[in-house]
C-alpha cells in the first residue's frame, strides 16, 4: 500500500474516531485498543472497517443522528393527572392560534386516562375550542410513555420528559423530537424554573429557539 493511500485512509480514520468518541465514548475505548494493534501490524484496511464497524454500531438505533430521547424515572400518575396549563410548545398545525391553553387529565376507572385539551383563539376573550381524547400508559415500569388518541385509530406519542419534583411542572415530549410541550400548574412560571427547563431540554438535542411562549390568563383558567 503506497504512502498515499495510506494517509488518505488515516484521514477517514482520525474523522470516524471523533464522531465516535462524541457519541458513544465506551466504543471509542475499545476502538483505540484495535486501532493501535492495527497500526502495529500495519493492518490498514482493517483500521478502516474497525472504526466503520464502531461508529456504525454506536449510532444504529438513533435518529436523524440523535440519541433515543429519555424519559424520566417514574411519574406517580395520581399526583400527575388534574389541569395543566401550557408555558410554550412547539409550532404545530393542530394547535394553531391557541392560547390560554390547557390540558385536564382524569384517571379511570380501567387504569386508562380521559384528556380534555382546551384553548381560545386567537386573543383570551376568543371562542373556546376542545378536545376530548384517551391516554394509556404503554410502559408501566416508568408510566412516562403514553399513547394519546383524539381520533381512533390514530394516536400519538405523550413521552414525560422533565417533571418537577413536586409535580409543578411538566415537559412532553416525543421520541422523534418533533413535538415538545412546557406545562406549569400555574398560568405563569418562574424565569429561573423556565430557564433551567431549556438547559435540560438542550442536554437532549432540542433546539429551544424553536419553542413559542403561549398567551395565559393572569388566574386560573376557571375563565375558560
Amino acid at each position: 500500500m503506497t504512502a498515499q493511500k495510506v494517509s488518505h485512509i488515516s484521514e477517514k480514520v482520525i474523522t470516524a474516531r471523533n464522531k465516535t468518541i462524541t457519541l458513544c465514548p465506551v466504543l471509542a475505548s475499545w476502538m483505540y485498543f484495535i486501532y493501535d494493534l492495527c497500526m502495529k501490524i500495519g493492518k490498514h484496511m482493517l483500521i478502516l472497517l474497525t472504526v466503520n464497524i464502531s461508529f456504525l454500531a454506536c449510532t444504529f438505533g438513533m435518529k436523524n443522528g440523535l440519541p433515543p430521547l429519555k424519559v424520566v424515572t417514574f411519574v406517580d400518575l395520581n399526583r400527575y393527572v388534574g389541569t395543566w396549563y401550557e408555558i410554550s410548545r412547539f409550532p404545530n398545525r393542530f394547535q394553531k392560534g391557541c392560547v390560554g391553553t390547557t390540558a385536564t387529565y382524569t384517571i379511570r376507572k380501567d387504569g386508562k386516562i380521559d384528556v380534555l385539551n382546551q384553548c381560545r383563539k386567537e386573543t383570551l376573550d376568543g371562542e373556546i375550542s376542545s378536545v376530548k381524547g384517551t391516554a394509556r400508559v404503554v410502559d408501566n415500569k416508568t408510566n412516562a410513555k403514553l399513547k394519546v388518541s383524539f381520533f381512533w385509530p390514530f394516536s400519538g406519542h405523550y413521552w414525560i420528559i422533565d417533571l418537577g419534583e413536586n409535580y409543578d411542572y411538566a415537559v412532553v415530549g416525543h421520541p422523534d423530537r418533533k413535538y415538545l410541550w412546557i406545562l406549569s400548574r400555574s398560568p405563569k412560571m418562574d424565569e429561573k424554573i423556565y430557564n433551567l427547563i431549556l438547559e435540560k431540554l438542550k442536554l437532549k438535542f432540542y433546539d429551544t429557539s424553536k419553542l413559542i411562549k403561549t398567551l395565559q390568563f393572569e388566574e386560573d383558567s376557571s375563565k375558560i
